[in-house]
């Protein structure tokens, strides 16, 4: 595997998938730091940041060494065993993320509430426990980015070029938490985290057809030579649509069958599911000049429940 060079017209669209995927999981991220963060600051406990930071720092580097001992270890193993290894990474990779995708969905409007109240236990029990629950609300979230980039960048076959995205992207979300934590930006939340999710379906989708696929390669799964369809006749894999396509969303014109199945099946249930799972309940609307005296005032009701913090 070329771990530094990729096709030069793929080289943007894996940049734009792993970027957008970092923007998403990165923004995620920063939003449980955030509300840590402000519980501490709000709390007169600015003497247990360190612990938070230093909890953040080993989360995210387990992530890129998770991400780099299961990328780069193909590189150093014959190419039929490495498409063994990727095609299994990949299938771990879509469980796991469209677990937490849709546990994401259902679990958002208690999340800032669960890490108030864990952050209020750590606090009692001192700094080691402040950074254990910061690695470990970060950790679940980076172990996630992790896999499903390894199942991302073993599926494009673009060696570095997908970290490097995802750093990107990363780094956009950290400029885009610290605006919305010193409230220079409003973003719905909501809608972000609805239109990404079904982005990152999509790509899940792919990455289990590259899955499927590489299992066929390897003979684990029947199966190979029989295609759904092949238009490669009529298909230039290296324009800026084939390597666009290629490069999000694992798309190819010569599918087997069993690919094509696995692929609309995984979309249709997971998306049914999604869509449920995000299905706002109707607003209760109480008397005029009522409020409850737990409610949160209308400016920040937003970002309470479209952030899932």
């Amino acid at each position: 595997m070329n771990l530094l060079l990729a096709d030069g017209p793929s080289v943007g669209s894996q940049l734009f998938g792993s970027a957008l995927i970092g923007v998403r999981e990165g923004l995620e991220t920063g939003i449980v730091v955030m509300v840590l963060i402000a519980f501490l600051i709000k709390s007169d406990r600015r003497d247990a940041l360190k612990w938070v930071w230093a909890g953040v720092a080993l989360a995210v580097a387990m992530t890129l060494g998770a991400f780099l001992i299961i990328h780069l270890g193909t590189s150093t193993i014959s190419n039929l065993t490495a498409e063994l290894i990727a095609g299994i990474a990949s299938l771990v990779a879509v469980v796991i993320v469209t677990t937490m995708i849709l546990w994401m969905s259902k679990a958002s409007v208690h999340i800032s509430s669960d890490l108030k109240s864990g952050m209020t236990d750590a606090l009692v029990r001192g700094g080691p426990a402040v950074m254990g629950l910061a690695f470990l609300a970060v950790g679940r979230e980076g172990f996630e980015t992790a896999l499903l980039m390894v199942g991302y960048a073993e599926s494009v076959s673009g060696g570095l070029w997908p970290l490097i995205g995802l750093v990107l992207g990363v780094l956009i979300a950290i400029a885009l938490t610290v605006l919305i934590y010193r409230g220079a930006i409003h973003l719905d939340f909501h809608k972000f985290f609805f239109y990404t999710g079904l982005f990152l379906i999509l790509v899940a989708a792919g990455i289990l057809s590259y899955g499927v696929r590489a299992l066929q390669t390897y003979g684990w799964l029947p199966g190979i030579d029989s295609m759904a369809f092949d238009f490669s006749a009529h298909y230039d894999q290296s324009s800026w649509y084939g390597t666009l396509l290629a490069g999000i969303f694992n798309f190819r014109p010569d599918p087997t069958v069993l690919q094509v199945i696995a692929w609309s099946v995984y979309l249709v249930v997971v998306l049914v599911l999604f869509v449920r799972a995000n299905r706002r309940p109707a607003a209760k609307h109480a008397p005029a000049g009522s409020t409850s005296p737990d409610s949160d005032p209308p400016s920040q009701a937003p970002a309470a429940s479209g952030a899932g913090i």
